[in-house]
Formats: C-alpha cells, sequence, structure tokens
C-alpha cells in the first residue's frame, strides 16, 4: 500500500521491462504493478505459480518494503526455480538493508535497466549458482551464505537508449482513483487522464534530502525533443489521454530544450497539456509566459521553506526570499498556470512557526501545496528493520527524538511537538485543485 502515489515513480517497472525484451532472444517478458491495490495475494499467488518465471525483478520504493518478506516467501514456495533480483529507488540508497530478505541478487547503483539486464544476461550465460561469480557493475549476488559485491559501479544509458514505457500495459483506472482525491496532495491532476514522459535523469541542483543524484547523478541525461514529441503523439493516438506529466527532476534545467519544446507545441499538431517540476531559480517571468502560451496548467516548484533560519541547509539556488517567490507567483497567474508548493516540515533550523508562515504566504498567493516531512536519507543504514526503514516516507518523522520540543511554543513536549508537524501533514485541506476545469475531456481514440 504506498503512502505516496507518483504515476512517474512507477515508470522504471515498464522502462526495465522495455530494455529487458530489446535483448537478444530475450523470452516473454512480464509486468505486474500490484502495488496500485488492485491486486491480492491469491492473485499474486496464481501469476507466480501459472508464469514458472526464470527470473522475477521486483521494484523497490521508500514506502513499499512492507510487504517484501511475504512476497518473497510466495515466489520460493509457489515459483522454486525463480530468481529474485530487486531494483528501485531504496535499494540504490540503502542497499544493505536488502541483504536480510531471501533475495538472490540487489541493483544498488547504476541505471535499474544495466542493473537487471546484468544480471539476467550472467544466468543466461553460466549455471545458475555461477551467475555474478566474478562480480557484476552495480550489482550485488547472493552465493550461498554470502554476497558478492558488485565490480564496480552500475552503467548509466544514454537518453537514446531508454525504453520509454508501453502504454498498453500500464493501469491507467487505477491512476485516476488514486488522483481523484486530491486532498491527498498526489501529484496527478484529478478526472483527467496523466501520460508520464520520463524526460530526464539526474540533477546538479544537489539537495541533501533529495535521493536523484545519488541515484542517476549529477549530470543531467535528457530525451531529444524529437522523441518526446514523437512518443506524446503516439501515446495520444492510442489511449486517451489528457495531460501530459513531465517527469524530471528538475523540467526547467535546461531552458534552451524547455524553449524548442514548447515551440513545437504551439506550432502543433502536437499540442498537449501538460504539468512539469523544477526550482524558483530555473524560471523567469519570460519563459512562464511561454510554458503558459505552449499548453503548461501546472509548475510544480521546490520552496522547501521561507524561513530564514533554514535557508541555510538548502543549496545556493534553492535559497528562495518571499518576494522571489511572490513573482513567481504572479507570473503563473498571468500565464494561466496553477503554481503547487513543495514544502518542507521539520527541515534542520526550521520551527513548526516557519513551516506554518510558508504555508499560509503560499495559500494566500493562490498556489497549491503539498507538504513533506524531512526524511534524511543520508542517515538509513542496512541493519535497520522493515518497520525503521519504513518511516523514510515523507510522511513520517524518522526519528521521534529529532523532534525539539522548542518546537512547541507551549512547552508541552516532544509528543505536542511532533503533533503540530503532523497537522501540517495531515490535517484537513480545504484548497483543492480545480485546474482539471482548464483541460478538455478526451473520449478514446
Amino acid at each position: 500500500m504506498p503512502s505516496y502515489f507518483n504515476a512517474g515513480h512507477h515508470s522504471p517497472l515498464y522502462m526495465v521491462a522495455g530494455h529487458l525484451r530489446r535483448r537478444p532472444q530475450p523470452g516473454r517478458v512480464d509486468t505486474c504493478e500490484a502495488g496500485t491495490l488492485s491486486m491480492n495475494w491469491k492473485g499474486v499467488g496464481d501469476l507466480l505459480y501459472q508464469g514458472r518465471y526464470d527470473v522475477i525483478a521486483v521494484m523497490n520504493d521508500f514506502d513499499a518494503v512492507d510487504g517484501l518478506a511475504r512476497f518473497a516467501e510466495y515466489a520460493r514456495a509457489l515459483s522454486p526455480q525463480s530468481r529474485l533480483i530487486t531494483f528501485g529507488r531504496l535499494s540504490s540508497l540503502n542497499p544493505g538493508f536488502f541483504r536480510q530478505f531471501d533475495l538472490d541478487a540487489v541493483v544498488q547503483s547504476g541505471d535499474y535497466e544495466c542493473g537487471v539486464a546484468h544480471y539476467v544476461n550472467a544466468l543466461a550465460a553460466a549455471r545458475p549458482e555461477n551467475a555474478g561469480a566474478t562480480g557484476l557493475p552495480g550489482v550485488a549476488v547472493r552465493h550461498g551464505d554470502h554476497w558478492r559485491e558488485p565490480a564496480g559501479q552500475g552503467d548509466r544509458l544514454a537518453p537514446e537508449e531508454w525504453s520509454l514505457p508501453d502504454v498498453s500495459e500500464i493501469p491507467y483506472q487505477d491512476y485516476d482513483r488514486f488522483y481523484s482525491r486530491d486532498e491527498h496532495k498526489f501529484c496527478g491532476i484529478p478526472f483527467r487522464r496523466e501520460l508520464v514522459v520520463p524526460a530526464a535523469r539526474g540533477c546538479p541542483v544537489g539537495c541533501e534530502f533529495c535521493e536523484v543524484p545519488d541515484i542517476f547523478g549529477l549530470r543531467e541525461r535528457r530525451l531529444p525533443v524529437d522523441t518526446v514529441i514523437d512518443y506524446i503523439r503516439d501515446s495520444y493516438a492510442r489511449h486517451p489521454f489528457e495531460y501530459v506529466a513531465f517527469y524530471a527532476p528538475t523540467f526547467t534545467l535546461d531552458r534552451r530544450w524547455v524553449h524548442q519544446l514548447c515551440e513545437r507545441f504551439i506550432e502543433g499538431p502536437v499540442s498537449p497539456q501538460w504539468k512539469c517540476a523544477t526550482t524558483v531559480h530555473h524560471l523567469s517571468e519570460e519563459l512562464v509566459a511561454l510554458m503558459g502560451r505552449a499548453g503548461c496548467v501546472r509548475i510544480s516548484v521546490g520552496l522547501e521553506t521561507l524561513e530564514e533560519a533554514g535557508q541555510g541547509v538548502l543549496p545556493r539556488n534553492k535559497r528562495i526570499e518571499a518576494e522571489r517567490f511572490r513573482s513567481l507567483a504572479q507570473w503563473c497567474t498571468g500565464a494561466g498556470i496553477e503554481l503547487n508548493a513543495f514544502i518542507i516540515v521539520g527541515l534542520p533550523g526550521t520551527s513548526i512557526q516557519g513551516a506554518s508562515r510558508t504555508i499560509e504566504l503560499a495559500r494566500s498567493l493562490g498556489a497549491r501545496i503539498r507538504p513533506t516531512m524531512y526524511t534524511p536519507y543520508h542517515s538509513m543504514t542496512g541493519e535497520m528493520t522493515t518497520r525503521q526503514v519504513s518511516r523514510f516516507n515523507r510522511q513520517l518523522i524518522t526519528d521521534d527524538r529529532s523532534v525539539d520540543a522548542a518546537d512547541d511554543d507551549r512547552g508541552a513536549g516532544r509528543q505536542r511537538a511532533a503533533d503540530a508537524r503532523y497537522a501540517l501533514l495531515f490535517g484537513a485541506e480545504e484548497r483543492l485543485t480545480d485546474v482539471h476545469e482548464r483541460i478538455p475531456k478526451r473520449t478514446a481514440p
């Protein structure tokens, strides 16, 4: 059960599958996205028993490890010939944690596609017990009672080598259900179907609370504009998508690329409504206006905090003053774009009062806000229990001892201070988006 849902976070499942299908003699590659609340354990058991898979690649994430041990138990009982490998955001940041589970391999660095393919290729080329005997780039492999460490860092793909998701196998009806409740503050737009376009990987901004640089590197890799246009056109012809979500850590990092894309959208015939995420620093009044003319309906920015005491934790180009954010809100209003502000509660150096003021200011400017809990990924260790790791989900306080009772101006203690933080994340939300009203409904092609 996901604590947060972003369809972009799920796209690696389909990109890894597409990459495996491009291997010589790929065999059959199936996908099953059981994390959308559309399956039960009987259905998982049916799939494992009837599938008779050689390899099962399990995607992991920060908030979805609670069922991993149970899944491995089912797989060993119902498909004992299968080899189990896991890949994903959590294993890339805390690979040692996964060595406690009944798995055969863990992708712990590099692009996920490369790690899984290395392991599958090793199995195809050798006896199972010898797969990865000399080490694999970015992949730890179990041999008996011990683990063989990776043979160096994992590989990275050029954007031209990415296999974009096959829209025919993605359960969009389940995604629609998640996004219909805007008070949950998921990333999608309610009542409209979203096409995710994984446009870029990597980010040089370097926020210490973000996993992107550690997993995908500080150098950005970005799809060619022509590839993006072709993918949108082909996907819209196959499915009734109503807007595009660009999945990129800092969408406007390459302004020249964004200008080229916007000009293509304005010229047509591919002219979707769309949304993106970026930083305040990487936007200008001229660029926001161009994006609005090109169909952009929402820009999400990492505002994080406007509290001066918390600015020192942020990279220099993320230190934003209230007036700068006020200007951005005005630009977005003028361009007909909804501004969505990511705000971090519990950021070191900040207070409950400061976080509340940041949220209140953003709301007063008409912005949709999405608060998350500060999550220090760098403090995870491989010795942690599943319960401990499950708190690193941007919703729970990872360590209650980190809550200073001084956060509570009534001095009522640590629990009340924690409750004050949770009130900002889980309290009733009255301001719901209306951006879907700007996006026309479509019927099936």
